[in-house]
């Protein structure tokens, strides 16, 4: 057994999941094509029973190939190579990029910037691409001038994760709602003995 491979017990049990997964597929599949009722859906000549079967496993196939797809690339987001790809599936680099060839993000070209800005609620963030590790980070000042940035050990798989956390910073961190300020004194401490509609720095709101 290789070092990805399974046991025998393993082999009996996937095998049991798969045939249970594959039988309503295949019955839908042998009703459609034979026209008969559930109950006489597997009334016909062997091979066409067989075919319906064989037409379940495409299906089956197809989705295979595309969750081993999305794997490949959730591996690729995190740093894995074309060599690690291939090494786990059993090819070559060189038969994993042409397998999978958005799992792996090109390297950025020599003296290209790799950093994106993020502007939000009147703040703005930046996001950098580390050469060594390839994650990616922020740094960003709110509205409110407020400064903050990624935790030191933190490193982000994508530039749209880096991009959320910036953006939620960012958000927290906006400018100062007089309007908002005022109801939430309102709401705490009630609005009798407030005179006029002055805003909390003692000017008229808005």
């Amino acid at each position: 057994m290789t070092a990805f491979g399974i046991t025998p017990e393993e082999q009996v049990e996937l095998d049991k999941a798969l045939y249970d997964a594959l039988d309503p597929v295949a019955s839908a599949i042998r009703s459609r094509l034979s026209g008969l009722p559930e109950d006489r859906k597997w009334g016909a000549e062997p091979v066409e029973v067989a075919l319906s079967v064989l037409a379940a496993w495409k299906v089956v196939d197809t989705e295979v190939k595309r969750l081993t797809a999305i794997a490949a690339g959730t591996a690729g987001s995190y740093g894995a190579s074309y060599e690690r790809l291939g090494s786990v599936w059993g090819i070559t680099r060189q038969g994993a990029r042409k397998k999978w060839p958005e799992a792996v993000s090109r390297p950025t070209a020599s003296g290209a910037s790799a950093n994106r800005t993020v502007e939000l609620c009147g703040g703005t963030a930046e996001l950098t691409r580390e050469s060594t590790s390839g994650g990616w980070r922020w740094t960003g000042v709110g509205a409110d001038g407020t400064r903050g940035a990624a935790e030191g050990d933190v490193r982000y798989a994508t530039p749209e994760e880096a991009a959320a956390h910036a953006g939620a910073f960012l958000k927290g961190h906006s400018r100062v709602d007089g309007a908002a300020m005022r109801r939430e004194a309102d709401d705490f401490f009630g609005t009798e003995g407030r005179v006029g509609d002055e805003g909390p720095w003692g000017r008229e709101a808005d």
